[in-house]
């Protein structure tokens, strides 16, 4: 087969350089730009927890459209820390609107910021345009062409405020632990906590979760690392954009929780928990060699349009996640991949993946208040305290045709990747 000489010349770039700098692509008037960014630092002592919350980021700034978000956690020398070191529990990233005056909002009794939140269905508790946790170097988050996540207009923001970015990193040293999978399950015992960072008791029901590693929460650590060394860290994180324009069709975000129990119980309200707990098989689901924990809810999506992304999160122990139209039919699923060595983004025993859809644009509909059912699968080999089965999709209310341009091409150097949709159509 004759490889045309731009395809040549670009895989000879990509080849030299590990990311694609800043102003690299220019294909049909369009400027693909990226930038790196490095976030606060954060200071971790074996068995410490960081869970910071960052204000006024870094990011950046105009009227733009998202095409990624990548991140992972590095140290001092910028080199990428294995999660058996440094377990990353999730990092979330969304904007919000900042008064350009104190004074004036405490003189008119106004906020001093307004969250801006996705589309829903779980705004009020996972309002992130983007998140990831363990799986953050192998899950992609390319917005596929023509569309963009749009930030930064210049019209949205109410008179006084401006658009400003946050960034939520939880993360935890599990050197020296007694337990790793237990302090990164935030196992209450390993913690010695009874209340949470806001103060209010820790039931006996609850064996462990979020409420028990909060910021500058301990984890058990073995003898001779109780005042290990300590290390400065970073989340490092990319970002990919172009100029919006009316080439670029919005999408809007929506996260799915599968703890969410509203709809099933009657209620009209979503009630997220983010997290659950699950429990240990039985002795006759383990003689039937069937140890899966299923779990299912339905959520109603406020508005509809076309599917054109989407990806579950998981914790350790996860399979996958699926979701399902009204009628049953299959949106999108998504598979955990597991590492297999000791290199950072290989780590045996941790998720270091998820698996993503791109449909092809038309082909997955979904219509204003659907009923949507989200299905979550851990093994229950052993008890899993603390998990996660969350579903985001990004949808388009523009309506698509199916593309009948070329395939994207896709690689698997120095990770799997693909041309984008628009620079393949030319090749």
């Amino acid at each position: 087969m004759k490889v045309p000489l731009l395809l040549v010349l670009f895989i000879a770039f990509l080849s030299a350089t590990a990311t694609i700098p800043s102003e690299a692509l220019n294909v049909r008037g369009h400027l693909l730009k990226s930038k790196t960014f490095l976030s606060p630092s954060f200071s971790l002592r074996p068995g410490s927890v960081s869970n910071k919350w960052n204000f006024d980021i870094e990011f950046p700034r105009g009227h733009l459209a998202l095409k990624s978000f990548n991140g992972e956690v590095v140290d001092e020398h910028g080199v990428p820390v294995p999660l058996h070191e440094t377990y990353l529990h999730h990092w979330v990233v969304e904007p919000y609107y900042a008064s350009k005056s104190h004074a004036i909002a405490d003189a008119q009794k106004l906020p001093k910021m307004i969250l801006v939140r996705n589309s829903g269905v779980c705004k009020h508790t996972l309002g992130q345009y983007y998140g990831l946790g363990s799986e953050t170097r192998h899950t992609a988050t390319w917005v596929p062409d023509p569309y963009g996540i749009e930030i930064g207009n210049p019209e949205k923001p109410p008179e006084g405020y401006e658009e400003k970015w946050l960034l939520n990193v939880h993360a935890i040293d599990t050197r020296g632990v007694t337990d790793k999978l237990g302090c990164t399950e935030c196992k209450c015992d390993l913690y010695n906590v009874t209340v949470d960072e806001h103060g209010r008791g820790i039931g006996k029901d609850y064996i462990g979760g979020l409420r028990c590693c909060y910021d500058q929460t301990q984890c058990k650590v073995k003898e001779g690392f109780t005042n290990g060394e300590e290390r400065k860290l970073f989340l490092r994180y990319t970002v990919t954009w172009l100029d919006w324009s009316d080439a670029v069709v919005p999408v809007k975000i929506y996260i799915f929780d599968v703890t969410d129990k509203a709809l099933l119980e009657g209620k009209s309200e979503p009630a997220c928990k983010v997290e659950y707990q699950v429990e240990e098989c039985s002795s006759e689901n383990r003689a039937k060699n069937n140890c899966v924990d299923v779990k299912v809810a339905k959520q109603v999506l406020p508005h509809g349009g076309d599917i054109v992304f989407g990806v579950a999160h998981q914790h350790s122990g996860g399979i996958g996640a699926s979701l399902h139209g009204e009628d049953g039919r299959l949106l999108c699923a998504s598979m955990a991949t597991y590492g297999e060595g000791q290199e950072a983004g290989n780590e045996v025993g941790y998720i270091v993946g998820m698996s993503t859809c791109y449909p092809k644009p038309g082909t997955v509909k979904v219509r204003d208040s659907e009923v949507l059912t989200v299905v979550s699968n851990y093994s229950s080999e052993r008890q899993h305290t603390g998990v996660m089965g969350l579903f985001y999709i990004l949808v388009s209310e523009q309506e698509q045709q199916p593309a009948a341009n070329k395939p994207a091409l896709c690689f698997s150097f120095p990770v799997s990747w693909c041309l984008p949709a628009w620079l393949s159509s030319n090749l």
